[in-house]
């Protein structure tokens, strides 16, 4: 299955359970202080609930998406301003963008270091790169517990701090900084993340194979049906890897 693909068949409750503009207001305001005067790109911009918030802080904010479904609700976001296009092959002129974000994408593109190039590519010089990548990680409950118990389902991840920073700097990018800081905060109920998880909604599960799901799903899922209060949130305050970098 490809990303694009996979993408469009959670489209319709992507911001449902992932937030929603709450959580793209929050993290467009951890993003928009590392950000230079100037046009932004968002590459995997998703429901455009990130470049949204962008936009409400006055950014100039164009969004680029390989899952046409996705795409549609960001245009309601942004509208005219939403391309279909791949990121390791950006549909714009080379210099176009004095800004480029990359939020919980750079796992899912296929190549990251050819992205990268990519995006040094349509970047102005001086022109800024952001990324939000790596795992996330947030304080111990009963529902990071059951994801911890997911956890042997997904792949290295290709984004670590140490890789994209040679793929950055391979493609004439120089790290301004690195942070691994909270992020946003989320209110998550049992039940919504069973219903997440029985959905297959993150990525991690799109592939799963029946036995798999047996072994490794279900008693995560059960586990989930036994938690007391179902109905109860719990707050978590999730922390991300931030690294911002400066086209040479």
């Amino acid at each position: 299955m490809t990303e694009a693909k996979a993408f469009d068949r959670v489209a319709d409750d992507y911001d449902r359970m992932r937030g929603g503009m709450e959580r793209g207001r929050q993290a467009a305001a951890q993003l928009a202080g590392d950000l230079v005067p100037g046009p932004v790109l968002e590459v995997g911009v998703g429901t455009g609930i990130v470049a949204a918030g962008l936009a409400e802080l006055g950014h100039r904010v164009h969004g680029v998406d390989l899952s046409l479904p996705m795409l549609s609700r960001a245009a309601e976001r942004l509208a005219g301003r939403v391309t279909a296009g791949d990121a390791r092959a950006l549909p714009f002129r080379d210099g176009t963008f004095d800004n480029l974000v990359f939020t919980h994408v750079l796992h899912l593109v296929g190549d990251m270091p050819r992205a990268l190039a990519e995006a040094a590519r349509v970047l102005r010089p001086g022109g800024r790169l952001l990324a939000v990548h790596g795992d996330p990680a947030a304080d111990p409950d009963d529902l990071v517990a059951v994801l911890d118990r997911l956890a042997v389902l997904q792949p290295p991840r290709p984004d670590t701090p140490e890789r994209l920073d040679a793929a950055a700097a391979a493609a004439g990018l120089t790290r301004l900084r690195h942070e691994f800081a909270p992020d946003y905060e989320r209110a998550t109920t049992p039940r919504q993340l069973l219903e997440s998880l029985e959905r297959r909604l993150p990525p991690y599960l799109w592939e799963v194979d029946d036995e798999t799901w047996g072994r490794v799903v279900e008693p995560a899922l059960a586990e989930l049906r036994g938690l007391a209060e179902p109905d109860r949130p719990r707050v978590q305050q999730w922390r991300v890897h931030r690294s911002v970098y400066a086209k040479r």
